[in-house]
């Protein structure tokens, strides 16, 4: 159990735990090992008297021999004339209270321009999922604004991307049940990512982004219970839902699509070792945006399947692709796929080396290792909880993927992972933005 000191007592090496949520002080954790006399001045430079310290997780070099306990010992400290302590002048300390005061000024400003960032992010996806939606209600009546419709739409997706800043894909709050218009983002969103990785050429890149949101099309022909793959299908009803392949390059071309939007459309079910269908294509013979598509097709049937088949968490089905999916796709493209998803995607449940769960939100798409996470802490509400980029935390990492059957009950209801991973992106451009990247 940890023991109490005063503040003036604290010293280099101590394992220390402050009250209150990550807004009441400018440290990334309430418990950590004091590491640095800077960090000493800020801790008693936040007007505390007194805060509890760990024993047995501190380390304290000879500090038995200067009155205090060893790591061993468990004893509470108290403050006596005798014991030596660190000397921080009265100049030092207020320079380190102005110094903490302004950290927590600017974590505030931090979180309210990463909440703005999220509503951004959310009524952007709104927007996309509103103009899908108004393409398959003009497919069968009005061809001519389908086709106008999902250009604009990729057109100002693509808009976003061409910019010189990072891009984050983010997680979302999905399409309010719309599992059609969800997969139809989702591949669209993470097709383009991975074509701007790959430096297409914007007239590939539009494209890529028309064919993936177009790439299921043909479904709508088919009954609706041949419109997801069943293992107990019969031969006519595999066949039946192959079909939607074909139709969906008839729609395509009665819509007036360009031809690379019909090749990703033709070809988003074949894989590069020639075991896809409906033509059995190798690689060699499949365009890029179709390669591309491919994967995240894939993908994205792995993390949202249709209600009776068993969702993989979104790192479990990175680990798949990449174990299962090497012959399978195009080597460059799943290289690059792994590249920006990060390791821990966009709707990983986590637990970092400090032992807090956390929900991965952000995936920086040029440093995919070190992933922005929502931490769980019970002392703060979550609209207040703690946006973490880890690429600004050294020494905290992620210790472990978890399924949402292996968090505490407390940590899954403040975490509160949805059922569908849904993606958008941003552009990290702002000043703001940044400053709320790395709070």
């Amino acid at each position: 159990m940890p023991s109490t000191i005063a503040v003036d007592k604290v010293r280099v090496g101590m394992f220390v735990h402050l009250e209150g949520g990550w807004l009441s002080h400018p440290f990334p954790r309430s418990a950590f090992r004091i590491g640095s006399e800077s960090q000493l001045a800020t801790l008693r430079g936040l007007g505390l008297k007194e805060v509890q310290w760990s024993p047995e997780k501190s380390d304290l070099g000879d500090a038995a021999g200067d009155g205090l306990p060893a790591a061993a010992n468990k004893p509470t400290l108290a403050a006596t004339p005798g014991d030596a302590v660190t000397s921080v002048t009265p100049a030092a300390q207020a320079a380190a209270t102005t110094a903490a005061s302004e950290a927590q000024e600017d974590r505030r400003r931090a979180l309210s321009a990463q909440r703005e960032a999220v509503q951004r992010c959310e009524r952007h996806y709104g927007e996309a999922v509103r103009s899908w939606r108004e393409v398959t209600a003009s497919l069968g009546t009005r061809p001519d604004a389908a086709l106008q419709c999902s250009q604009t739409l990729a057109q100002g997706m693509l808009d976003e991307l061409l910019v010189e800043d990072d891009i984050a894909i983010r997680l979302v709050n999905g399409a309010g049940g719309d599992r059609t218009a969800a997969h139809a983002l989702n591949v669209s969103v993470m097709a383009m990512l991975i074509g701007r990785a790959l430096k297409l050429p914007e007239a590939d890149l539009l494209d890529l982004g028309v064919g993936a949101l177009m790439h299921d099309i043909g479904k709508l022909d088919v009954p609706e219970r041949l419109r997801h793959v069943d293992d107990q299908f019969t031969a006519a009803e595999m066949a039946g839902y192959r079909d939607h392949v074909a139709r969906g390059v008839a729609q395509g071309k009665r819509l007036g699509l360009s031809a690379g939007a019909l090749a990703v459309i033709a070809q988003h079910h074949e894989h590069a070792d020639g075991s896809g269908f409906p033509h059995k294509l190798t690689a060699d013979k499949m365009t890029a945006p179709a390669r591309i598509v491919a994967i995240v097709n894939r993908y994205d049937n792995l993390c949202n399947p249709p209600a009776r088949v068993h969702p993989l968490t979104p790192h479990e089905a990175v680990s798949m692709l990449f174990a299962q999916g090497r012959n399978r796709f195009d080597a460059n493209v799943l290289s690059a796929f792994i590249r920006m998803m990060g390791v821990y995607p966009a709707g990983s449940l986590v637990q970092l080396t400090d032992d807090r769960y956390a929900m991965v939100v952000g995936v920086n798409s040029s440093r995919p290792l070190k992933p922005r996470v929502l931490v769980h802490d019970p002392r703060v509400p979550r609209s207040e909880a703690l946006l973490l980029n880890l690429e600004d935390a050294p020494d905290i990492g992620i210790r472990r993927s978890l399924v949402a059957s292996k968090l505490p009950p407390a940590a899954l209801e403040y975490l509160d992972p949805r059922p569908r991973v849904a993606y958008y992106f941003e552009a990290l451009s702002a000043p703001a933005l940044r400053q709320a990247a790395a709070a």
